[in-house]
């Protein structure tokens, strides 16, 4: 799995125009799968991603968690974070996995976090989506799951 997390002051997403999903303070996740996700990269990004200390404390040091903040997520799924620019100029989007199995996973994604107590909203899958937010820092993470200790 791989995320671009944006630490923002309000985000949404709208489909044909149509508000789909809105945030206020919170995390902007734009989430793409892989062919080798499943169960285990849900859990671990989940962790991560609800302790990740990006928000300011009472010093202004990035020190307090999203849960801290009782702040919201808008996922967005996005299979272009596995694109593949190294021949040509078209990227390749092999590395994606399909929707049969990507849908289902980012589903679970954002049951996980609502199992947290979180405000969870989110786009629609394979839908061609307007992301609108106002980047909080700005503060923006990069997440792999290949990356993530286990």
């Amino acid at each position: 799995m791989r995320a671009v997390v944006q630490r923002v002051k309000q985000a949404s997403v709208s489909v044909e125009s149509q508000i789909v999903g809105a945030i206020e303070q919170g995390f902007l996740v734009l989430l793409g799968i892989g062919h080798e996700d499943g169960e285990v990269q849900v859990a671990q990004m989940t962790e991560k991603l609800v302790h990740l200390r990006v928000f300011e404390d009472a010093e202004g040091k990035m020190n307090r968690s999203l849960l801290d903040v009782q702040g919201s997520i808008l996922v967005v799924s996005q299979f272009t974070l596995y694109a593949d620019i190294r021949k040509g100029r078209r990227p390749s989007f092999t590395a994606a996995a399909p929707p049969a199995l990507a849908e289902p996973l980012v589903e679970r994604f954002k049951t996980a976090l609502t199992s947290h107590g979180l405000r969870v909203q989110g786009g629609v899958f394979g839908a061609d989506m307007d992301v609108s937010l106002i980047n909080s820092g700005p503060v923006t993470i990069i997440m792999d799951s290949d990356h993530l200790s286990r």
